[in-house]
């Protein structure tokens, strides 16, 4: 079963072309600038054996449709697909779509019909950076290749689950009620991977553990887990609540948007921009990578030194009010570009966890690996791995099972 996934952003589109009968890639890209004079796309067929052949294609792309015609045509002309020209592409048997926000309509992957588009269209307020995008890429998709069954999985899915008391705000109720303002969690399928992932290493039940994971990107997010169940994230209604980010400012007095306002004279849109595009670790020292963070540092930057005590300062406050609500602790999961590559960050958030039991092997903890990686200090009560996510092979498993499941022909 060859399942396509597609993740479409506001000006990228990222896909992953996969034989599901034993989880291989076949083919990746990545298609940028769409809808500037000067796109880029860099197409990857993976031969076996390690063997990767790249492609590099510098045109100007429109639009999505014509970003998504462009992939398509490349598939094709590799072998990979049958031609959308053709009642059916009998070699591709699913598109399976990120949609980023699902709200409290779509708690689970759903077959992409117009009521799940009108359903998505109207979580826009909510997620108005991603799903607009997210539609994008699906309404292209459905063009080329009506025939093919298409699947939405939501980044919001994963966290159905939080009770009340995790997911309400000490808002007037109403508020909810009416208006569904609550805490939704982001990074879903990348939490649901390095769990099922975590469990696997450990050879333990995902069901038996408690879990707090990390992705730790350019976005970043905690959640914890009990017993397969997710029972509080550090994301909210938005992905702008919770720790720091690469440009995000994460948990806030909401007080301070009045201040800006009273004193400033800074509008609505203005204090959006500050707090989602220049805040984190750009706003406290200019930069938002943590490698160019990192490099600061070296330099003697005292604000980039600040940006990661205060990083990790965040990060151990989560895990240690995590594992009051999980009841202990099996397991610290790092995932995320920054959580799987940087070691020092490691380091710095469990060097405050002492009092969980939590320790490092240091030498493990530099060396790295790809795949999953023990990084537990001999004496550790808590096992702390490094896990590769892999979000597109979550989006195509949660496809197929939905398909298996749904008899959809």
């Amino acid at each position: 079963m060859r399942v396509l996934v597609i993740n479409s952003g506001s000006s990228s589109i990222k896909f992953r072309l996969y034989d599901m009968g034993q989880e291989v890639l076949l083919m990746s890209g990545t298609l940028e600038r769409i809808g500037e004079t000067r796109g880029k796309s860099v197409y990857r067929e993976y031969a076996g054996h390690g063997k990767v052949k790249e492609y590099k294609q510098n045109s100007s792309v429109i639009d999505h449709a014509a970003g998504l015609k462009q992939i398509f045509a490349f598939l094709q002309s590799h072998g990979a697909i049958d031609s959308i020209k053709s009642d059916s592409i009998k070699s591709l048997h699913a598109i399976g779509h990120r949609v980023v926000h699902g709200g409290e309509a779509f708690q689970a992957p759903m077959r992409i019909d117009a009521d799940v588009i009108d359903g998505i269209r109207n979580m826009i307020p909510l997620a108005p950076l991603h799903n607009p995008a997210n539609l994008a890429g699906i309404e292209a998709a459905q063009r080329l290749c009506p025939q093919v069954p298409q699947v939405a999985v939501f980044d919001t899915a994963f966290f159905r689950d939080l009770p009340p008391q995790a997911y309400r705000y000490a808002l007037p109720d109403k508020l909810y009620r009416q208006h569904h303002v609550r805490r939704y969690g982001f990074h879903g399928t990348s939490h649901q991977y390095v769990a099922r992932q975590a469990a696997e290493y450990m050879q333990q039940p995902l069901e038996s553990l408690r879990l707090i994971t990390l992705h730790l990107g350019n976005g970043a997010s905690a959640a914890a887990i009990r017993d397969g169940i997710c029972i509080d994230t550090s994301m909210g209604m938005t992905p702008l609540e919770g720790l720091i980010m690469g440009t995000r400012c994460g948990d806030l007095d909401p007080s301070i948007h009045f201040y800006l306002t009273r004193t400033l004279g800074m509008g609505l849109d203005e204090i959006e921009t500050l707090l989602n595009h220049d805040s984190g670790m750009q706003g406290l020292c200019g930069v938002s990578d943590m490698r160019e963070v990192h490099r600061l540092v070296n330099e003697g930057n005292e604000q980039a030194r600040l940006a990661i005590d205060m990083y990790c300062y965040r990060i151990s406050k989560y895990i240690g009010a995590y594992s009051v609500a999980l009841g202990g602790l099996d397991a610290l999961v790092f995932t995320g570009g920054v959580g799987e590559n940087d070691g020092v960050i490691r380091q710095t958030v469990c060097n405050r966890l002492s009092l969980f039991g939590i320790s490092l092997d240091h030498q493990q903890n530099q060396a790295g690996a790809r795949g999953i990686f023990d990084i537990s200090g001999e004496d550790s009560k808590v096992k702390v791995l490094v896990v590769h996510t892999n979000e597109e092979l979550e989006i195509a498993r949660q496809t197929v099972s939905f398909i298996d499941k749904s008899n959809v022909p």
